[in-house]
């Protein structure tokens, strides 16, 4: 009868705010005590091996804060596109540009590429959850960085050099584009636009840049045999997928198929681009406008790169 006895669990609003203030004091002393092991490694990592710091840095902060902001924004572009029911070439330039995402220039329509960045973060990411096995990440990062990780946690210099080293797979694979042009052009049946497209072939095999309007006056070759997409050598579709990094390794349907894809994909930006204006891209949406379309621009100036670009958007906008 004694009602000051507390008999089995404790039910009271004192005991349970007690146990309440008990797990988030010991859920605090947790999160404090990791902090501060957290802390004295990275001053460890700062002292004993500083290059190893700078990629941690890198990794931890501006990389990770880099991936969740673009997942932020491709999850606002996909909104945006499902409420108002708009494909992907009905979207503002630098929506599209940020759905096709250029990693290292490499093209892929409809945010694939990005769907893959993210296949081929998610085992690292998942490396450097447990405490201090992000060490091994730096280590995968100081050997590996171009073929483990994504652009988002290459340093700046990484990207330079990431840059060039596409673009030179890129620059052999244009020697097999020209070569398999010129071998066409034997096969054409009139013998002026044979005659221009040989020389045309041989100024750039020469080094030199072919004007506009010498790529307008052959420009009607390309839409039937032997140099329509879908009549072109093998060997030559090959070598188009290597210009636009895509894997040559797949049957010749297929290859076609994601050729044809990648090319409308860069035609709509095109067009999206010309809305827009050439005046309004930042330096670095310039260099990355003339690297998708074949330029290496991280060696030239700006007022380069606008030139070129213009006269790619000439050629583009007169093609059907």
């Amino acid at each position: 009868g004694g009602g000051g006895t507390c008999r089995g669990p404790c039910r009271s609003p004192v005991c349970c705010l007690s146990a309440k203030a008990g797990s988030r004091s010991l859920l605090a002393a947790l999160a404090a005590g990791a902090k501060r092991l957290h802390g004295s490694y990275e001053q460890f990592l700062e002292r004993t091996f500083p290059r190893f710091h700078g990629l941690y840095v890198t990794f931890t902060r501006a990389g990770m804060q880099a991936l969740f902001l673009e997942v932020k924004e491709i999850r606002r572009i996909r909104g945006k596109m499902s409420q108002q029911q708009l494909s992907a070439h009905q979207l503002p330039y630098r929506d599209m540009e940020r759905l096709r995402q250029v990693p290292g220039a490499t093209p892929a329509a409809g945010g694939r590429q990005f769907r893959r960045d993210l296949i081929k973060a998610a085992p690292i990411v998942v490396i450097a959850i447990p405490p201090f096995a992000n060490f091994l990440v730096i280590v995968l990062m100081y050997f590996f960085p171009r073929q483990l990780l994504i652009r988002y946690f290459w340093t700046p210099k990484q990207q330079l050099e990431f840059l060039d080293t596409y673009d030179a797979i890129r620059r052999d694979a244009y020697l097999g584009v020209v070569e398999s042009l010129a071998l066409a052009a034997h096969s054409l049946p009139e013998p002026q636009l044979q005659s221009r497209l040989q020389q045309l072939c041989t100024k750039v095999q020469g080094g030199s840049q072919p004007l506009v309007a010498e790529l307008c006056a052959v420009r009607s070759l390309f839409s039937g045999s032997p140099l329509g997409l879908n009549k072109l050598r093998v060997s030559h579709v090959r070598a188009l997928s290597r210009v636009l990094f895509l894997t040559p390794h797949l049957p010749a349907f297929f290859l076609r198929r994601r050729l044809r894809s990648h090319v409308l994909e860069i035609r709509h930006l095109d067009r999206a681009l010309v809305r827009l204006g050439l005046g309004q891209l930042s330096e670095e949406e310039l260099r990355a406008a003339c690297y998708l379309r074949g330029l290496n621009s991280t060696h030239l100036g700006t007022w380069e790169c606008r030139v070129w670009l213009e006269q790619w958007l000439g050629l583009s906008c007169q093609l059907e």
